[in-house]
């Protein structure tokens, strides 16, 4: 979702003052506390909170207040006021109007110089921008409230809860990113100092965010168990929105869990909270999880009705992964019904929203990165050419009439052709670009490459710059040999070999370097005069990575044998030690978020294809291994090339 303006600050100050003097002439008593406050002119979060913290949610009397806090030039109940105008916009999810609302608090609290409503605005800008997927700038604002907020020698439970929010924050950010496992460090860091402050709320959402986690990585029993710890840190505090989203997770894992009747019970008691929040976001993740369940049980037609309300919300308010996963359910309920073609529409449906999310996170974050070097390049070459126009100056205005205008035209000429020149250039760039970027597609796994910049982004993410330059060079180079490639219709073994190689050290990124990785050629084989498509190897290994080795504890494997095969052929075994077939597969139904691999059959299409040109053709065959107890100890492919 794209922030957007949905209302111009001058329109939305103008009925802030209106509803303001509505508050007023029906709320004499609030309107007195809200003077005595004013007079009083209390700088502490704590005492401003105290006397506003039963009318916060209330937008008339906030409003109301922040009216006359900015009439009496009281910035710290100004910050205050914005602040909570702003939270009840991110809840409804009307992002445009919470950042001009915390925007507008962030600089209210600037003019009194608080860092205690300083710190509160940078972090209630982080959570806006978090929500919105916009991680770079959430990132940039936590981090910025974290610094301010550690700066303080001796801090109050205030700037502890700034510290706190933050550390919280950057967690969430992890947990959009697929970092599951890093975004539980945070969590659990979070919840020691929740626990300091004794904030129940606190405990409550920070254990939810962990069961979330847990449940993504497909542990259910602990994520079942943490969203129980969630509800009764609730039960002190009250909060129809924890309780909202701790009750549709734990009806989340029952599924899984096959106790569809017990999900169903939760999600029927839960759905009238879900409706009072009024926040999007629940309630179409209520309306989904309950189509979906009424799915399991065979109730399609009241399953139908939920999950086109569900879809209904996500489409409006552009839910992306809401949007994902009512497609993916409406996708399995109508091939239940035998209407294939509406099944296909709605997977195809939710093959978009998947690819917007991981798109949008990707682009915003690297166009950040890449905009900046090149605002700082134009900007040289902006004061180059001013440089250069000086001093073209100076010159003619040595010069005679005559030679003032011929220097005149000489220059209008040069720039025009300058111009021309560089429109050319620049179209020809354009096309050669286009064409790149053509082949690059044909030749390379769009996934694999969305799976490297996240890993190199997770190293700039964490200030780890020798990292992220290490395994930069190592991508581009990789990328230099896809294009060297992408021109060729087949390359040499050799290649190929030191283009997984590269693969390999970058995927083993994300695997923390736990990976062993070995490529042997036995003696008597060229590789140079062995002649395969590119990247052919990619998709088995990427195969053993995911499906057979991220599941598996202890010491993990690739090995990559390249041995003599029959008259005519060499053979190149693909041998991981991972969990075996049937164990992947029944991991992958336990997990939450599934990885679907098509790079297989679209690998055999092309070995079939690229056979045409050759007497034998390649054959694939994948043999899963056992141990002496007869239990899977691992996966081989074997690939069959011809050489003549």
């Amino acid at each position: 979702m794209v922030l957007t303006k949905v209302k111009s600050p001058v329109l939305l100050i103008t009925l802030f003052v209106f509803q303001a003097i509505v508050c007023q002439m029906n709320d004499p008593g609030f309107e007195d506390l809200v003077n005595k406050l004013v007079d009083k002119a209390p700088q502490s979060f704590g005492e401003i909170d105290r006397a506003m913290r039963e009318s916060r949610t209330d937008t008339l009397r906030m409003r109301y207040f922040l009216e006359q806090s900015k009439k009496e030039s009281y910035w710290d109940g100004t910050s205050y006021a914005y602040n909570q105008l702003g939270v009840y916009y991110r809840n409804i999810s009307d992002f445009s109007n919470a950042v001009q609302l915390h925007e507008a608090a962030l600089e209210a609290a600037d003019k009194s110089n608080n860092i205690e409503f300083r710190i509160m605005s940078l972090n209630m800008l982080g959570a806006v921008y978090r929500k919105n997927d916009g991680i770079k700038a959430a990132l940039d604002y936590y981090q910025e409230a974290l610094k301010l907020a550690e700066s303080i020698q001796e801090p109050n439970d205030y700037i502890q809860t700034g510290i706190n929010n933050a550390i919280n924050g950057i967690g969430n950010i992890y947990k959009s990113l697929e970092q599951y496992d890093l975004a539980i460090n945070y969590f659990r860091n979070s919840l020691e100092y929740e626990s300091k402050l004794g904030n129940y709320r606190g405990l409550a959402i920070n254990y939810q965010n962990i069961a979330e986690c847990e449940e993504a990585l497909g542990k259910l029993k602990a994520s079942l168990e943490n969203y129980e710890t969630s509800l009764r840190f609730n039960e002190k505090v009250g909060s129809e929105r924890i309780e909202a989203v701790s009750s549709y997770g734990i009806a989340h894992v029952y599924v899984h869990l096959d106790m569809a009747e017990e999900a169903l019970d939760r999600l029927e008691a839960i759905l009238p909270v879900a409706e009072n929040l009024g926040d999007p976001e629940i309630l179409s993740s209520v309306y989904i999880h309950l189509g979906w369940t009424l799915t399991r049980l065979e109730q399609l037609e009241n399953a139908k009705e939920y999950l086109y309300k569900g879809l209904d919300i996500s489409e409006r308010y552009q839910l992306l992964a809401n949007l994902s996963q009512a497609n993916t359910f409406l996708y399995d309920l109508w091939r239940e019904l035998g209407d294939y073609k509406k099944a296909l529409g709605f997977y195809r449906a939710a093959q978009s929203a998947k690819g917007k999310i991981s798109n949008d996170r990707n682009r915003r974050y690297v166009y950040d990165v890449i905009s900046r070097s090149e605002v700082e390049k134009r900007s040289n070459q902006i004061e180059m050419l001013a440089k250069e126009n000086e001093i073209v100056k100076l010159r003619l205005r040595k010069n005679k009439n005559t030679l003032l205008v011929s220097a005149l035209l000489l220059a209008l000429f040069t720039i025009i052709f300058y111009i021309l020149y560089r429109q050319y250039q620049l179209k020809s760039d354009k096309k050669l670009l286009t064409l790149e970027q053509s082949m690059l597609r044909s030749q390379m796994n769009p996934h694999f490459l969305f799976n490297s910049l996240n890993s190199i982004k997770l190293y700039i993410i964490n200030n780890e710059t020798k990292n992220a330059v290490h395994y930069l060079n190592k991508f581009s180079k990789l990328i230099r040999k896809i294009l060297e490639a992408s021109s060729l219709k087949e390359i040499p073994l050799a290649e190929e070999l030191e283009t997984v190689e590269l693969y390999m050290n970058i995927e083993n990124i994300r695997f923390s370097n736990e990976i062993n990785f070995e490529i042997k050629v036995d003696e008597g084989i060229d590789t140079h005069l062995v002649k395969i498509p590119s990247l052919i190897l990619q998709p088995f290994l990427e195969n053993a990575l995911w499906h057979g080795l991220s599941s598996k504890e202890g010491e993990k494997s690739v090995f990559v044998h390249v041995k003599k095969g029959e008259k005519g052929f060499v053979k190149i075994e693909i041998t991981d030690n991972g969990v075996g077939r049937e164990k992947a597969e029944q991991l992958k139904e336990s997990k939450v978020l599934k990885r679907k691999s098509v790079g297989i059959e679209i690998t055999k299409e092309r070995l079939d294809n690229f056979s045409k040109d050759y007497q034998n053709s390649f054959d694939v065959e994948i043999f899963d291994l056992f141990d002496d107890q007869s239990k899977a100890s691992g996966t081989r492919v074997v690939l069959h090339v011809p050489t003549i």
